[in-house]
């Protein structure tokens, strides 16, 4: 039987309280085979989740690198019906999952608009969010997550330390699940949450625009103080002008 670092995916279900667990040792992404799923209709809480992808992918088609065992790689399909909430939803994620994780770090989790976790300066987490739409209607949104165990094989990144795999899945599910089907803005305590754990706050950027961070807006924007004045960006990935 395929399995999970040793769980087979109906006794990951079983555990999880999801209707389905996709287990697999090796996978090309497990973002591509959660949309192909979906696509064949996969209900809400479907999980694709691998010990190791081939082709792991994040924002802007970037390569997300996930060695064999070296991390909690995975893709969980939900299908929320509040376009709002989806637009903000890989911010939802990283407050909620940066209180999740925390139990097992060596240092307090920052977080890197739109969608990375740090610690101590170096990348613990990743999430990368898909969504695909019929009209105005969202059919389903694809929510990949790629967090670094503590054995993992790469290089300068930080980790969980020895932490539990199927431990770390058991907190990081319903995380997941909450945010998915959360409704509208960020919440003034969401957008607290972020502010206390903001990683580029009052630094230089040269990306997405040349100016000073100045947090995020309630529909996910970051503010970048510019010669213009405050500027609200959506798109784009946020760079340091000093790291």
């Amino acid at each position: 039987m395929v399995s999970w670092f040793g769980h087979e995916g109906d006794a990951l279900a079983r555990a999880l309280g999801l209707p389905r667990v996709v287990a697999v040792r090796q996978v090309d992404s497990t973002m591509d085979a959660a949309h192909a799923a979906a696509g064949e209709g996969a209900p809400a809480g479907t999980l694709i989740v691998a010990e190791e992808q081939r082709a792991g992918r994040g924002r802007s088609g970037k390569v997300w690198s996930s060695p064999a065992r070296g991390g909690v790689w995975l893709t969980l399909i939900e299908r929320p019906r509040d376009a709002d909430g989806v637009e903000v939803l890989s911010l939802r994620i990283g407050v909620r999952l940066a209180t999740v994780l925390e139990r097992w770090t060596s240092a307090p989790i920052t977080l890197k608009w739109p969608n990375d976790l740090f610690v101590g300066g170096l990348k613990l987490a990743g999430v990368l969010v898909e969504a695909r739409w019929r009209q105005s209607r969202c059919d389903w949104v694809a929510i990949g997550l790629g967090v670094n165990l503590g054995h993992s094989a790469l290089n300068a990144v930080a980790t969980l330390g020895e932490a539990d795999p199927s431990t770390v899945l058991a907190e990081v599910v319903p995380a997941l699940r909450a945010c998915a089907f959360a409704t509208g803005p960020l919440r003034d305590d969401e957008l607290a949450a972020f502010a206390a754990r903001d990683l580029a706050f009052g630094r230089e950027l040269t990306h997405p625009a040349a100016g000073t961070a100045r947090g995020i807006a309630a529909t996910g924007e970051l503010l970048v103080e510019t010669a213009l004045g405050l500027t609200p960006f959506r798109g784009g990935s946020l760079v340091l002008a000093h790291t």
